[in-house]
């Protein structure tokens, strides 16, 4: 409880304070020594009143205001949040909106009498965009959502991408039908007074338009022209109109201003009898840029199927008890008050009470804790968590709920307000529109005022545009993201969100998981004190115990072993009478929260903490109890083993650091870049990074919770970077700029983030930093490149040689350019 000017709420993460707050500040509370740490190291909280587990906010106007979660499909770029936000926003009812391009997903909050959900998703499902709710597209919000909205969201994807190739086949399949005479007749006419070449004399005037002939050929081709525009071009065009609608523009708008200027100046020029008709340039621009679409959309699916199968730690069934019958029932059937058997090795359903035998937990997935807890009668147990001794009877609490799923509800909460940027090309497009609008007008009013027709003047605008839009910049940006994204695949780092190439080079800060991040997360025998008689008869015990730690002192005493007689005598199989293949004899075997004890070839042995040794009376040296103090830094547990009342030895089981961790954190320390340690361990866990000169800030027994509010408090003056693997990181790695989720991590931490490193190598850590600024240069190259076509089509237009050739061939260079500097390896640059 709190006293004073103190809340029974934690200042960090907003959660209960149980049994009084951890001492710090003189106007701070907080529920670990964790929280107190990061209030302390970052400040304080500029806005108190934040609620950082996607609850949603207080509202004084209204008690019924809900918040609503969607899924988006048809978003192309971040002009798509301020349009979908636009439409929410103008929808009665309606109190906020917040849209998300990177995660496409929108969160609106509304007045549920005023405005249904229904009614929000038919006026979202507008201009090409597909809204799904979220309990259509993520299995009403439970962990278990994480891995079907995946299949959903990829099934939606595939759809999108086969209309998307679709459209691009009829883009090629039109396109060569009707090329067939430009290059046949059409180019020759226009090269014939240029070139003198005998065999091109008798195209020379040869394609007169004029007539019935020229009504015929503008019929044929104004209409598969029109096809290839609107059914090849439409994602442009929806594009380029959501940009003008928002007015934003960006690079679809200065292709759409091509294909559009291209394809009205011939449809003009047809009817004018002129034979310079640029249907040609609509087609190819149209065709091209939804091939290179199609490719960076295929790519990215590529990048999705990379990822590996990721761990689910939500449960769809429970065994409800009816005194002492146990029936399996679904989770969506539990009432608070009832009582749910939970075997060893099995996860935890829902939060609630022990209230049969002490067992021990790991609460990895909402806590981070890399050690398995004890819990005793009455204790509360999380959702998620799984049974590693004992069997757990528990209590359903009120309301029937689970930490994972809370820890999901955060994830989209943030997620639907974590907005996209502007590309490069995007931002340069706004500030090319106005010059090429500005550029074709001037063309327009100086042709009519040097006496021409009004017709002359509007071609004179068509032909500007032509000339002026730099249209391949709608190339440079997906050619060069694609291509990035292939060469990451590559080197086993799959990218979930194509604006971390521009997100990346502004990080000042990186902020590592412990467990299972910097660490391996898994249990291996660190140190042995103990004879190997001591540690036999503790493994043939260990043997039949389903603790990690259980695991690894068998496994240890397996790896030593001399011959496979001895490998069966602490490792093989327990046979019907309790005696071992090599005939050690174990009888009374039992099971603690905090270790296991049984006779072993008659002789009495213990194996568990100190804490189990003081409960039975046995003799601990003073020696053995210092080891066991020492063993608990660097997240490290004390196993004593004894044997008739006297403790024999120890061995220590750890979670060790991943190879080549440090040379990691010091390579992004040497790139000026700050790194953190954040884990729900305890303090003596992470002294080991403390001691790092590369590592700037550790934060040990921090709530999954605080771990996103240190992320936030980070972000008021610096970029920030999360890498995690588990669910309980899934919340910060939304919350950050960046997120980086390890291959071996959990779904929700795998959705929660913009990087996956498939192979499980920290290494790639940095390499993602280095991948960013190839992928930097690779733009601007592009970018640059993209300007080709202008480059050649004003100087030929202001001496009066543009043309349907003319423009072809700085189509063909422009384009050639962007792919061969496009197809080469990011990284050999």
């Amino acid at each position: 409880m709190s006293d004073g000017g103190r809340t029974d709420e934690c200042d960090i993460c907003r959660q209960p304070i149980a049994g009084g707050s951890v001492s710090g500040d003189s106007d701070g509370a907080f529920c670990s020594t964790g929280c107190r740490d990061i209030d302390r190291a970052l400040g304080r909280a500029d806005t108190p009143d934040r609620s950082p587990t996607g609850a949603a906010p207080e509202r004084s106007h209204s008690d019924a205001v809900t918040r609503t979660f969607f899924r988006i499909d048809g978003m192309y770029s971040s002009t798509c949040e301020a349009y979908l936000e636009h439409i929410a926003d103008t929808q009665s009812g309606v109190v906020a909106a917040e849209a998300s391009y990177v995660t496409e997903t929108i969160r609106v909050d509304h007045d549920a009498d005023t405005v249904s959900v229904d009614d929000l998703r038919d006026a979202l499902s507008r201009t090409g965009y597909t809204a799904f709710l979220r309990s259509e597209a993520n299995a009403d919000g439970d962990a278990s959502g994480t891995r079907r909205s995946r299949e959903a969201d990829g099934i939606r994807k595939r759809r999108s991408d086969e209309v998307l190739g679709l459209r691009y086949a009829a883009g090629i399949v039109f396109g060569a039908f009707l090329m067939v005479p430009y290059v046949a007749i059409m180019y020759p006419t226009h090269l014939a007074p240029y070139v003198d070449a005998t065999f091109l004399d008798a195209f020379e005037g040869a394609f007169q338009l004029s007539g019935s002939s020229g009504f015929l050929f503008l019929r044929i081709y104004f209409v598969l022209t029109a096809i290839v525009l609107f059914f090849t071009g439409m994602p442009v065009l929806r594009g380029a109109y959501i940009s003008l609608k928002m007015r934003r523009p960006t690079t679809d708008l200065l292709v759409a201003i091509t294909v559009v200027s291209a394809f009205c100046y011939g449809t003009g020029a047809v009817l004018l009898g002129d034979n310079n008709i640029f249907y040609d340039l609509t087609l190819v621009v149209a065709a091209v840029v939804s091939g290179v679409s199609f490719y960076e959309t295929s790519i990215k699916q590529q990048a999705l199927e990379r990822l590996t199968e990721l761990t689910v730690s939500q449960v769809d069934s429970a065994r409800r008890l009816d005194g002492d019958d146990a029936t399996e029932v679904s989770v969506d059937s539990l009432a608070p008050g009832d009582r749910i058997l939970v075997r060893e090795g099995e996860r935890v359903p829902v939060d609630g009470t022990l209230v049969g035998d002490d067992c021990s937990i790991k609460e990895a997935v909402v806590t981070g804790e890399a050690l398995p807890v004890a819990k005793r009668t009455g204790d509360e147990i999380v959702g998620g968590a799984v049974v590693t001794d004992g069997a757990a009877i528990v209590e359903v609490g009120d309301p029937v709920t689970s930490s994972v799923d809370r820890i999901t509800d955060s994830l989209w909460s943030i997620q639907s307000a974590d907005h996209g940027i502007q590309r490069r090309a995007d931002e340069l497009a706004y500030r090319i529109v106005g010059l090429v609008a500005a550029v074709a007008a001037a063309v327009g009013v100086w042709t009519v005022a040097s006496g021409e027709p009004l017709s002359a003047g509007a071609i004179g605008v068509l032909l500007a545009l032509l000339v002026a839009s730099p249209w391949a910049l709608g190339l440079a940006t997906p050619l060069s993201v694609a291509t990035s994204i292939r060469d990451a695949m590559k080197r086993g780092i799959v990218v979930l969100d194509d604006t971390i190439f521009e997100r990346l080079r502004d990080i000042d800060v990186v902020v590592f998981d412990k467990t299972g991040t910097l660490t391996t997360g898994e249990m291996e025998v660190i140190d042995v004190n103990a004879s190997d008689e001591a540690l036999a008869d503790a493994a043939a015990l260990e043997r039949r115990a389903a603790h990690p730690a259980a695991a690894a002192i068998v496994s240890a005493v397996k790896s030593k072993a001399d011959n496979a007689e001895a490998a069966q005598t602490d490792g093989g199989r327990i046979d019907d009478t309790g005696t071992t293949p090599a005939g050690r004899d174990v009888r009374d075997f039992r099971t603690h929260a905090t270790g296991v004890s049984g006779t072993v070839d008659g002789r009495d042995v213990l194996v568990g903490n100190l804490d189990l040794f003081a409960e039975r009376g046995w003799t601990v040296t003073s020696e053995i109890q210092e080891k066991a103090r020492k063993a608990r830094g660097f997240g490290r547990l004390p196993v004593v083993i004894g044997r008739d009342g006297r403790a024999d030895g120890i061995v220590v089981v750890g979670d060790n650091p991943r190879q080549g961790w440090l040379d990691t954190v010091t390579a992004l320390h040497e790139r000026g870049i700050e790194v953190a340690v954040l884990t729900g361990d305890d303090e003596e866990a992470t002294d080991f990074f403390a001691e790092q000169d590369a590592v700037s800030y550790v934060f040990a027994d921090v709530p999954p919770e605080g771990k996103t509010e240190a992320i936030r408090r980070f972000q008021r003056e610096r970029r920030v970077a999360m890498v995690g693997d588990g669910t309980n990181d899934a919340p910060a790695l939304a919350q950050a700029d960046l997120g980086i989720s390890l291959g071996s991590g959990t779904a929700l931490a795998a959705d929660a983030a913009d990087i996956a490193v498939v192979d499980d190598d920290l290494s790639l850590v940095e390499t993602t930093f280095e991948l960013a600024r190839a992928a930097r240069r690779r733009v601007r190259q592009n970018v640059g490149l993209a300007f080709a076509y202008n480059a050649i089509a004003i100087p030929v237009a202001l001496v009066g040689l543009f043309n349907p050739v003319t423009a072809a061939i700085a189509v063909a260079i422009c384009g050639g350019l962007l792919a061969v500097n496009s197809s080469r390896d990011l990284f050999r640059e």
